[in-house]
Parts: C-alpha cells; sequence; structure tokens
C-alpha cells in the first residue's frame, strides 16, 4: 500500500493527460490510434511488493541471467521489466554459443525511450554479470536516473566477477565495482571469491566472512550476504543487517549442504529470491534467507532427480536448472535451512 501511495502523487498528471486524450478520442474519429495512450497499470495500479527493472544477461535456451531471475520475482509478486545485457542462443558452458551484446549506448538509449514515456519509476534495480567497464559505468548512470525520479529505490548488486579464484571480467571492473557500485548498492550479493576481491581481504573463517560484510557496509550497503562461502569444507552463507550507520550489524549464517553437482544460473536466481524476500521481510534479512536457501535446495534437488530420471550422470557436466517445475517452492516454500544468529 506504501508503494501505491507513493505512486499515486507521481502519476496524477499523467493519468489526467491521457483520460484527457481519451475523452478526446471519443469526440474526434479523426484523432490518430497512436495518440490513444492506455494508462501503464503497472504504474497505475502497481502491485503491493514493487517494480524491478532487471539489467542481466539473456539466454534463448536455459535459465541463467534474467532468465532465472524474472520468473520467480514474478512468482513473488513482482511486475519486472528486463534488459537483456547480452543475448545469446545458450550459456557459455556450451561447446558454441552465437548471440548479440548490448552496449553503454545502447542501454542508455533504452533508458530515454522510459523517460521519454514517464515510464522510469521502479522501486528496485537488478543488477547480474556485466562483461565491460563502459557498460558498468553506464548502469551507474541508470542508478543516478531512476534515484532522481525515485530516491528511495534499491538497488541490489550482485558483482559478478568469478568464483573459486578464477576471474570471469576483465581486471579493470573490479576497481568499478569497489570503488563506484559498492557505495550505490542497498544489498549486495557476492560468493567468497569477489567479497575478498571487493575487500582486500581473505576469507579463510567465519570471522573473516563477518569482517568482510562490515568493510562492505562500511562502503556503502546496509545488507550484505555472502552466497557461499567454504570453510573447512563447510560451505556456508553469511548474511549482515546493518539496520543504523554506527550501529553493530545483526549477522547470521546458514550452513549448506553440498550437492556434488555444478549448476548454471544458481547465483542469478539466488539475488532475485533475496531481492524478493528481503523487500517482504524488510527488518528480517534472515528469515528471507532462510526462504531463498530453502527455495534454491528444492529447486536444484529436483534438478538432480530429473537428470537422473533421464539417465544422466548429474557429476558429469553443468545442469541447467529446472525453474519452471519447481514454480511451487518458489512461491512457498517449505523452510529446512535454519539462520544461526552471530552473538
Amino acid at each position: 500500500m506504501l508503494f501505491q501511495s507513493q505512486l499515486a502523487s507521481h502519476f496524477r498528471l499523467t493519468i489526467s493527460r491521457e483520460n484527457h486524450i481519451f475523452r478526446r478520442s471519443g469526440s474526434s474519429r479523426s484523432l490518430r490510434n497512436s495518440e490513444m495512450v492506455p494508462p501503464i497499470l503497472s504504474l497505475v495500479l502497481p502491485s503491493e511488493t514493487g517494480r524491478v527493472l532487471s539489467i542481466q544477461s539473456h539466454t534463448v535456451q536455459g535459465y541463467v541471467g534474467n532468465k532465472s531471475a524474472v520468473f520467480p520475482l514474478q512468482l513473488l509478486g513482482y511486475d519486472v521489466d528486463p534488459i537483456n545485457s547480452v543475448q545469446f542462443s545458450n550459456h557459455t558452458g556450451y561447446p558454441t554459443f552465437k548471440g548479440q551484446v548490448l552496449n553503454g549506448q545502447q542501454l542508455w538509449e533504452l533508458m530515454e525511450g522510459l523517460e521519454e514515456n514517464d515510464l522510469l519509476y521502479y522501486t528496485h534495480l537488478l543488477t547480474g554479470y556485466i562483461g565491460s567497464v563502459s557498460f558498468l559505468s553506464t548502469v551507474l548512470e541508470v542508478v543516478n536516473k531512476l534515484r532522481s525520479v525515485n530516491p528511495k529505490l534499491k538497488y541490489v548488486c550482485d558483482p559478478v566477477m568469478g568464483d573459486e579464484g578464477k576471474l570471469y571480467v576483465p581486471l579493470e571492473l573490479v576497481s568499478v565495482y569497489r570503488e563506484k557500485v559498492v557505495p550505490v548498492a542497498s544489498m549486495l550479493t557476492p560468493n567468497q571469491f569477489e567479497a575478498e576481491l571487493l575487500t582486500n581481504l581473505r576469507i579463510e573463517s567465519e570471522k573473516d566472512g563477518r569482517e568482510a560484510c562490515n568493510i562492505l557496509h562500511a562502503a556503502g550497503p546496509p545488507m550484505v550476504v555472502l552466497t557461499s562461502i567454504n570453510i573447512n569444507g563447510n560451505l556456508l552463507l553469511i548474511g549482515s543487517h546493518q539496520k543504523e550507520k554506527g550501529l553493530s550489524p545483526e549477522q547470521f549464517k546458514i550452513v549448506i549442504p553440498k550437492i556434488p553437482a555444478y549448476f548454471t544460473g544458481t547465483g542469478d536466481l539466488t539475488t532475485a529470491l533475496l531481492l524478493g524476500w528481503s523487500n517482504k521481510y524488510p527488518d528480517n534479512l534472515d528469515k528471507a534467507a532462510e526462504l531463498a536457501v530453502s527455495s534454491l535446495q528444492a529447486l536444484l534437488q529436483r534438478t538432480i532427480n530429473d537428470y537422473k530420471s533421464a539417465g544422466h550422470d548429474p557429476k558429469s557436466s553443468s545442469l541447467e536448472i529446472r525453474l519452471i517445475q519447481s514454480q511451487n517452492d518458489i512461491r512457498n516454500p517449505e523452510i529446512k535451512f535454519r539462520a544461526e544468529r552471530y552473538t
């Protein structure tokens, strides 16, 4: 309801103009159809959750990037507008792939089109894999533009740079993330390697993970979730919520079972679920993480079982997640993985 009331004053003039056009159309047969613009219902009658702009990759086949994030957020009640930073036939783990890459200028043209039609009111911005400094710099301009329309916009950033010691992106992106993106983010969801890159801290213990969260809080985001860290052979999620600057953050961990398989799109899905549930439980990040992890683990187990049913060894290759078949686990997850708060 708060979101709806915020939008009411912002779009009163727009709605009035559209209604005026509609009345004129009734009295003038010669009015062009292009002028008969109906209201945008996701703006005029918004969902109670919010409106998300998601800038991520896209594949025709499979579930990574926006294909892994948009549908779960819609299931959780969000209006989601995707911008595809790349459009590939399939993910890059296949022997070959074909497609196109969006550049920063093309991204900004899309933003200009939205602005010219009064469509720039979003409650959340979500970003994932970004492959160039120029595109990431344009994303920073997008953040500023969206916050000029809605100063309360939350920016949820998955700083996709690499994993297990391997960098996926040009080295120069690391400093841009560290110096420019982290300070403007509302929530950050790095894995262990990415958190180490952003903080210049080697994470070898839970204490190190918590300290990495503190360093990131000091740089900007009030919510930080280290989505996967490996400590002494144990896989953990560590979350941290600094509700006010200067106060100690509330921190917790969730022990995650190791599954002997490699999946694509899980990081994109995890960040989307964290956005979706943290907005529903804004003062309870550990509850949001419990729901996100429980959804993800149910989906991964279903994926494993289905590959086995098809006669495929899940350990032999990267696996496409069973997103559509797991929609009930996304919408109404059974919490099987509990958060343990640090004291």
